[in-house]
């Protein structure tokens, strides 16, 4: 294998007047299945002016981008109609799509605040947020908003946010510079690459030394960006570029978020253990509990200061999420977890400080503290979240392996006019570019979408379109990204690289399920909104439901326990109905649950388009029932007339 000098150099070259583009979206009915995409690309992709097409499978919508100087609109709307296709709407491009992580969303509580503060920024049309995905999903009108209004309006709601990707991430590029060490060295390559060919945007990072550059894919590319700022090294000043990704990201704050809840709940087991221990254990194991009862003055009990003392970092520090999470979400108007927790946590510790301060200035008040209820209640919440995290942090594992089908590297080749190959070089597999002549050895994997020009061979394409006997490829015959050749060598020239791909478009698919709600979260929604102001109402009816009576004695006085009052009695089942009660399980159910199939079906060869389909999937087996239950009637029905009229007895 030669290596190629000439690797960088872009491998299609446009005419600056060329690269003037303008870009269209059609919504196109009747779009059922790949075959309906692949006859609007072909009718489309051969007129004289259109550069580029893609087609959504999710909603039909065509996103083109065409050249005016040659073909109008109004000419490519035509042609998709005589191929056999409704063109319900036709606008220009006005609406662009952004991805954002949110962190600290705890319930369907949280997501609805989510949603809410993005639907009340101007120019957002549509806004989805996802709890077990922790994502959310904007439409918004680039003229009226933009990506940091969105995450400000997050911000400004009490939750954390990270852009992952906007709409013009598509065509959008981070490369890592070397050698660039002064504002000189910055400009010369932002001029370098601000005058090439296809190249829309530049911008950047002095802090990082990334350059993130936005560019026309069937112009140039990342290979043709890093031969640009290498060809303007100068002298014995060389800049070096290469890919910066951010790949894996996702998953290290995942981890560091698990890691975090763990360190939490171990740095509370470290007070809540002895205070415990302290207030349920030793008192029942005299003499070794006596010491606790030593009076350090009037009433209050070393064990008491004790219990105060190691709460108290528990309640404050710990438990200072649950401070910040009930404020934002009070502030919002909404009561979601963590009001339920603070209120909880703090009738506990708060009772529990009027006990102490009571001890220490009475000489006869005796009291029943509960300072064990406030932390321990906060340890248990923690070690809840923690292995709720840990439980999501495995939901996403099925669509990992699905981007894991593209090889990481593959063998571009570089032909002569004859089209013998000169020489071939093995590149990173994002460094492919449109038109790139890229060679398939047998067991390998085939990294992008293309069509055969030379060779034969078998593909697998089973772990894409579910065909269990591979299939035969010659020239002339499109090959799918992320499939396995068998036996023979291909030469294949890429169509469609990076999110234009099939194996891309079928990841955004299952992302796109993901953030879909199902029918009955609805309902789940509902019951989550109206929950938290329910278990106050209802905690405080059961306080005095217990302490009217317990006042008016009208149940046994032996029910209430030594050192304790009918207050504290009906304090202690009060805090126990805000503890119990809460909406996580009830609003993570359900797109846990979609989450979870979504992915494994992925994994499996099977699509799932979202909640809806689940729901109404288990209807299958009934009309499986029905059907089998139908020909059944049928075959016995046919057997009777065969007797009937051969003049048999039937036996009833």
């Amino acid at each position: 294998m030669e290596a190629n000098s000439d690797l960088k150099i872009p491998l299609l070259q446009t005419s600056p007047e060329d690269a003037a583009v303008r870009t269209v979206m059609f919504q196109i009915g009747d779009i059922k299945c790949a075959s309906c995409i692949n006859s609007v690309e072909s009718s489309i992709k051969d007129l004289h002016g259109v550069n580029s097409i893609m087609v959504s499978p999710l909603d039909g919508r065509a996103i083109i981008k065409y050249s005016p100087k040659f073909i109008t609109a109004k000419n490519i709307k035509e042609a998709i109609e005589d191929s056999g296709f409704g063109v319900d709407e036709l606008q220009e491009q006005e609406i662009s799509v952004c991805r954002v992580r949110i962190k600290g969303m705890a319930c369907t509580s949280c997501s609805e605040s989510v949603e809410n503060a993005l639907r009340m920024i101007d120019g957002v049309k549509k806004a989805t947020v996802g709890l077990a995905l922790e994502e959310a999903k904007v439409y918004f009108d680039p003229n009226l908003a933009d990506a940091n209004k969105i995450i400000e309006a997050i911000e400004d709601a009490g939750f954390g946010a990270e852009l992952i990707s906007s709409a013009n991430d598509v065509n959008k590029v981070h490369l890592k510079l070397e050698g660039v060490d002064s504002l000189e060295d910055v400009n010369i390559v932002m001029s370098s690459l601000e005058f090439a060919a296809g190249v829309n945007h530049v911008e950047f990072n002095l802090t990082e030394h990334i350059v993130t550059v936005n560019y026309e894919p069937d112009i140039t590319g990342p290979r043709s960006l890093i031969h640009f700022i290498q060809t303007a090294s100068s002298g014995t000043k060389m800049y070096q570029a290469s890919l910066h990704t951010t790949s894996g990201k996702r998953e290290r704050d995942k981890v560091d978020e698990i890691h975090r809840y763990r360190d939490q709940f171990l740095f509370s087991c470290l007070f809540s253990v002895p205070v415990f221990v302290f207030a349920m254990v030793l008192p029942m194991l005299p003499p070794y509990g006596n010491w606790l009862n030593y009076k350090i003055h009037h009433m209050l009990t070393l064990g008491l200061f004790l219990r105060w003392i190691l709460s108290t970092p528990v309640q404050f520090i710990v438990g200072k999420r649950f401070y910040v999470g009930s404020y934002h979400a009070l502030r919002r108007r909404s009561a979601n977890m963590d009001v339920l927790v603070a209120l909880g946590t703090n009738a506990a510790y708060f009772y529990s400080v009027y006990i102490l301060i009571k001890a220490l200035t009475s000489d006869t008040f005796q009291g029943q503290d509960f300072f064990e209820t406030s932390s321990m209640l906060i340890s248990f919440i923690l070690l809840g979240k923690y292995l709720e995290n840990l439980a999501k942090g495995k939901t996403s594992d099925a669509l990992g392996k699905l981007t894991q089908l593209v090889p990481d590297k593959a063998y571009l080749v570089d032909m002569d006019a004859d089209e013998n190959v000169i020489s071939e070089t093995e590149i990173d597999t994002q460094l492919i570019q449109k038109s790139d002549i890229l060679k398939i050895v047998p067991g390998a994997k085939i990294p992008i979408d293309g069509v055969v020009i030379k060779g034969q061979s078998y593909v697998n394409e089973s772990m894409i379109t579910g065909e269990a006997k591979p299939v035969d490829k010659s020239p002339g015959d499109k090959v799918i990204g992320g499939t396995i050749n068998e036996n023979g060598c291909l030469l294949i020239k890429a169509t469609h690289v990076g999110s234009d791909t099939a194996l891309s478009q079928i990841v955004q698919l299952v992302e796109t399920a993901q953030l879909a709600k199902a029918p009955v979260q609805k309902l789940a929604d509902h019951i989550s909104r109206v929950f938290v102001p329910l278990v106050v109402v209802a905690a405080f009816l059961t306080w005095m439901g217990w302490f009217v009576p317990g006042e008016v004695g009208l149940y046994p006085r032996h029910w209430i326990p030594k050192a304790m009052n009918a207050f504290e009695l009906a304090l202690q089942f009060a805090i126990s109905v805000l503890v119990v009660a809460c909406p996580c399980a009830l609003g993570l159910a359900t797109p846990t649950a979609v989450m979870v199939a979504s992915g494994m079906g992925a994994s499996q060869g099977v699509l799932i388009k979202g909640g809806d389909a689940l729901e109404k999937a288990h209807k299958v087996m009934k009309l499986f029932i029905l059907v089998t239950r139908y020909l059944f009637n049928c075959a016995l029905a046919g057997k009777l007339s065969f007797h009937l009229q051969q003049g048999f007895k039937i036996k009833p």
